[in-house]
Formats: structure tokens, C-alpha cells, sequence
């Protein structure tokens, strides 16, 4: 069995390894970031940690909104940093079959950011990738410009 967090993102439910996922924060103020890869929306503060802000929406093509009050920050951690990425709801752990899991490719050859899919009762679940959703380009320019942020 595998536990993943799932939440909603324009109506399409995603989910993370619980063991990624630090903890789930009601929406906050975003700090710009300059000079931060476009990916990044800036930075909060948790817990005395500056985390970048990281807009999943952007990374999947799908066009930009805001966050309201209502968003949630989904924290975690991939094996370089802490991040926070905005979700529109969070729905909670389930307890998924690893049997029941597809790897992407062979569901939806090209997807990106997807390591696997699981067929629900309401839908599909899309199983995030977070170690491939930065770049290594883009995780160079965000350790710059949260270096320089901390000057």
C-alpha cells in the first residue's frame, strides 16, 4: 500500500507521497522573489524557514490565477529543498493499492511530472513526480536568488 496526500487543482486531483509532504498550511501572502525561475511565484516564511513557492499550474501549461483564501500550501520535500506548492483544496491522505498504480508512460506516453496514475472511483489520480519538477537550470537559479535574497 502507499499513502499519498491528494489535492485538487483545477478540478483534477494530484497526489504526493505522504512521506514528501511535511505539512499542509492554509493559503498566506507570497514575498516576491527576484530574479527567481519563472516556475517560482516568490517565497513564505515556515516555521523560520524562507521556502520557495513553486506554482504547479505553471510547471502543467495550465493558465495562471490567483490563490484566495481558500487555497491551501501543500510543504515538502524533495531530496534538494523544501517547497510549497498552492493547491486549490487539499483532500486528505489515501491509502492507495501500488498494484492499482500505472507508470504514466504507459497511460499517457510524453506526460511529465507524473510518475504514475491510479484509476478512482470519481476519476483519475495523478501521482506527482516532485524530484523531477524542477530543472536543473531552474534549481540553480532558485538557489541564486535565494541566495541573494539572503544578503
Amino acid at each position: 500500500m502507499t499513502l499519498l496526500v491528494v489535492f485538487v487543482l483545477d478540478a483534477q486531483r494530484y497526489g504526493l507521497d505522504l512521506a514528501a509532504v511535511d505539512r499542509v498550511l492554509p493559503m498566506v501572502a507570497v514575498s516576491p522573489l527576484p530574479k527567481a525561475p519563472g516556475i517560482a511565484l516568490g517565497v513564505v516564511n515556515v516555521r523560520g524557514f524562507v521556502v520557495p513557492v513553486l506554482d504547479i499550474r505553471r510547471r502543467f501549461g495550465r493558465p495562471p490565477r490567483e490563490y484566495g483564501l481558500a487555497a491551501h500550501l501543500v510543504v515538502c520535500r524533495s531530496r534538494r529543498r523544501l517547497l510549497a506548492l498552492p493547491v486549490d483544496e487539499v483532500l486528505g491522505v489515501r491509502e492507495v493499492d501500488a498494484g492499482a498504480v500505472r507508470p504514466a508512460e504507459t497511460v499517457l506516453p510524453g506526460i511529465e511530472y507524473v510518475t504514475g496514475i491510479v484509476a478512482l472511483p470519481g476519476g483519475l489520480l495523478y501521482i506527482h513526480d516532485l524530484e523531477s519538477f524542477l530543472s536543473l537550470d531552474e534549481e540553480r537559479g532558485l538557489a541564486e536568488a535565494l541566495g541573494e535574497a539572503r544578503e
